[in-house]
């Protein structure tokens, strides 16, 4: 095993700005109940692109290398539930957040973050799917047990080019729903459709911006990647008894709506936590992902890059240019 390995590494420069380069870090002593990883594949989330820039909400102390996602072997293990040549993944918890991520060869985490490379995927098709897949299971998961079934009508999904939008449409699809992607790129119809969405609609032509508390119905449930006004306007357009899930903020953290969708329809809103959820819970919904749930074009997803290849997919990611995801081999 090598004394050093490759890594991306993020650091605060002189004049208070924060530049990433590929840098040879140092292999860590692995203390008790602790477990080193060897890397095959990591992947480019939202929260990854913050951290390389600097964004001390999502990391406090630099340098750091980010990386929320890993999947790959283990190497060396100080603890019993592990041992050397497993196969396994991690996502969440504290990794790439102030804990060294997966833009390294190597990581060092806790055994309790660790669960067994699923059944039926790659350490590559698992991080095609990364938090970000992760999260848009989670998403389905919820529908599914509210008693959302296609029978019931349409889907929507906004922010439908990112990566949970991307794959929650693709899984959808594949379990026999009824699809509306919203998305604000009109070059990113051919995507959607080739992932399975039946509608494309613009988000400038979506967003409501009457004030109506309540607006025509049109879907049966909505899983919103966006916030703000995006997520507003879907909980005003279900019919009853349907059900939202809301996962991310990049449209706005505030939710400026009334009561009444909730009281006269009987509409839930259903927070998405794929950080901090237990294990217990993340292996059924990452098993589903292995099997009934895979989309036939989840290698179309994504595209593969290296770690020199990274600064320039996370400058995408803030210029809001990311279709799909970006898998890092590492």
């Amino acid at each position: 095993m090598a004394k050093t390995y490759p890594a991306l590494e993020t650091a605060e420069q002189e004049d208070g700005t924060y530049s990433s380069t590929i840098v040879e870090k140092q292999i860590e002593d692995i203390p008790d109940g602790k477990v080193l990883i060897r890397v095959e594949y990591s992947s480019l989330n939202y929260k990854d692109a913050l951290s390389a820039k600097g964004n001390k909400g999502v990391t406090r102390n630099y340098p750091h290398t980010p990386g929320i996602d890993a999947a790959g072997t283990v190497e060396v293990s100080s603890s019993s539930l592990w041992k050397s040549g497993d196969q396994v993944l991690v996502t969440g918890f504290d990794l790439g957040m102030n804990t060294n991520g997966g833009f390294g060869q190597y990581i060092v985490v806790p055994e309790s973050w660790i669960i067994k490379l699923p059944e039926g995927l790659t350490a590559k098709e698992a991080m095609i799917y990364g938090t970000a897949g992760f999260t848009a299971g989670l998403s389905v998961q919820a529908l599914l047990r509210n008693g959302i079934t296609p029978e019931k009508g349409t889907v929507a999904v906004s922010g439908s080019t990112g990566g949970v939008g991307s794959v929650a449409v693709a899984i959808l699809a594949k379990l026999g729903f009824q699809v509306t992607a919203i998305s604000s790129k009109e070059e990113a119809i051919p995507f959607l459709k080739s992932l399975g969405a039946a509608e494309i609609i613009s988000r400038q032509d979506f967003e409501d911006k009457s004030g109506k508390a309540l607006l025509k119905p049109h879907f049966s449930a909505a899983i919103d990647t966006v916030g703000g006004n995006i997520l507003a306007t879907l909980i005003k357009s279900l019919h009853y008894e349907g059900v939202a899930t809301t996962c991310g903020m990049v449209g706005g953290g505030e939710l400026n709506t009334t009561v009444f969708p909730f009281i006269l329809k009987g509409i839930q809103l259903i927070g998405i936590d794929s950080v901090e959820i237990p294990l217990e819970k993340r292996i059924p919904v990452w098993k589903n992902l292995g099997t009934d749930w895979k989309p036939q074009q989840l290698n179309d997803l994504a595209k593969i890059i290296s770690l020199e290849e990274l600064p320039e997919y996370i400058d995408r990611i803030h210029s809001g240019k990311m279709q799909g995801r970006a898998v890092v081999k590492l």
